[in-house]
């Protein structure tokens, strides 16, 4: 069975990267990886858009270069845009030179589409050398999760999601879905109900 929450212990031990936000709020902090992707994003989009609720949304260069108007959207909208390197890379499985290369095409690119100089990285797979992490701390915010929806597998029920989600929703949570295309239709099934619950629960939703 899949852990739907880092442990706090596993949180401890791995330090230098930031798995929620202060517990003394009432505020939640939703993420989507991956996009932007069209038809994905912008159902995400207008899902908080009816809420007035924000997000934060890590970007994949390659998909900022071909949905720029999309990525901008995004921006404009009052969202946080966070980097997730260019073509999506396992940090564990890429050469630190090429890996650092890849965050700063990712960042150029969104830089140049939405005008947004990020402070935000989130390694793709959550997976990164301690090496990788030494060089990009001195640019970035390395931000994980505390919370994930498994949006992203087959085997996974949309509804056993949303259950666990409320259950182990807490203050300053940060939680972690997909905006891509193997996450579109658990994200219709569920991301609704998942909004409402945060709304009734009286959570507000803010950018990272």
């Amino acid at each position: 069975m899949r852990p739907f929450k880092v442990p706090d212990i596993a949180q401890h031990l791995l330090g230098g990267f930031t798995w929620h936000k202060e517990r003394n709020h009432q505020s939640i902090y939703l993420t989507f990886d991956d996009g932007p992707v069209s038809g994905v994003t912008d159902f995400v989009l207008n899902e908080l858009g009816r809420r007035n609720m924000k997000a934060t949304f890590f970007m994949v260069g390659s998909n900022v270069q071909k949905s720029g108007s999309l990525a901008l959207e995004v921006c404009k909208a009052g969202h946080g845009i966070g980097n997730h390197t260019y073509h999506h890379l396992n940090g564990a499985k890429t050469a630190e030179h090429s890996y650092l290369e890849d965050i700063e095409k990712c960042q150029q690119e969104i830089m140049g589409k939405t005008g947004v100089n990020t402070r935000l990285f989130r390694p793709p797979y959550g997976r990164l050398t301690c090496s990788q992490k030494r060089s990009i701390q001195s640019q970035h915010e390395i931000v994980l999760w505390e919370l994930i929806s498994w949006d992203f597998r087959k085997e996974m029920s949309p509804g056993r999601s949303l259950q666990q989600l409320k259950r182990k929703t807490t203050n300053g949570s940060i939680v972690l879905f997909h905006d891509q295309k193997k996450s579109e239709g658990f994200l219709r099934a569920m991301l609704p109900d998942y909004l409402d619950f945060l709304a009734g629960e009286g959570y507000a939703t803010q950018p990272l």
